[in-house]
């Protein structure tokens, strides 16, 4: 009887530690693939893309992250203006605008390159307050074919940290392609890719978080938050240890 007694403790322990364990570990979070006529790559977990007009334009679904971060994509017909060096120089300027108070705002180029992704030449550039009072813009622009494409994602300054990481996958992740016979939502040739791609006026200095200064630069690894979940289950595992120890001490 006494090892039966011993043996349902021992199992009742064991379900105890891994019910703790399973309720502790993080809920996986899962990147969905977006593609649409000209380019593809992985959006951060519970993101969604719309057409508005013609540009693609991203956000998350939770109502209170919406704000935080947004994916702007659109294309046009290549034209005179239309290559990577003119765009690399367009990137190395200052970008100069009106806020919505109608204050003068003058971006902070931070950097502006050349790289490859893919296999793909891109022009790859960051700035600060280029498109949103309080916000870091990310710039990658290329040509494929008759096409130019620009990709912009823009994120508050007080979240760079938290989105660094899915926005790095989502540059890894990206693909250019021009599908012959597919209907294209361009531009003329004769606009200009940057200054006829904008963000959603819903996106302006009011959902700045005041004070906060993003660290490091875009291509930089952010810190990893702390998971505790294994310091749980040795805690839990130390407290039914110690508790089976005192009973079998009691019944001897």
């Amino acid at each position: 009887m006494k090892k039966f007694t011993n043996k349902l403790k021992l199992s009742l322990a064991s379900s105890v530690i891994l019910a703790l364990g399973i309720s502790l570990m993080p809920t996986p979070s899962f990147a969905a693939k977006f593609a649409n006529q000209f380019t593809e790559f992985e959006l951060p977990p519970q993101w969604q893309c719309n057409l508005e007009g013609a540009e693609w334009v991203c956000q998350n679904t939770n109502e209170a992250k919406k704000k935080d971060a947004i994916i702007v994509l659109a294309a046009k017909l290549k034209g005179d203006q239309d290559s990577l060096d003119q765009y690399l120089t367009y990137l190395k300027g200052v970008k100069t605008y009106n806020s919505i108070q109608n204050k003068p705002i003058k971006s902070d180029p931070k950097y502006a390159k050349t790289v490859n992704i893919n296999g793909q030449a891109w022009v790859d550039a960051l700035h600060m307050e280029s498109e949103i009072p309080g916000f870091y813009t990310r710039y990658l622009a290329t040509v494929k074919d008759d096409i130019g494409v620009l990709i912009t994602y823009s994120i508050n300054k007080a979240k760079y940290q938290d989105y660094l990481a899915d926005f790095d996958n989502l540059v890894r992740t990206l693909k250019v392609f021009r599908k012959a016979g597919v209907g294209l939502n361009a531009a003329p040739s004769t606009t200009n890719l940057f200054q006829n791609t904008t963000i959603p006026t819903t996106m302006n200095e009011g959902t700045v978080f005041p004070n906060s200064d993003p660290k490091g630069g875009a291509d930089s690894a952010p810190k990893k938050k702390e998971d505790n979940t294994l310091l749980f289950i040795i805690v839990a595992v130390a407290v039914v240890g110690f508790i089976i120890i005192r009973k079998k001490r009691q019944g001897g």
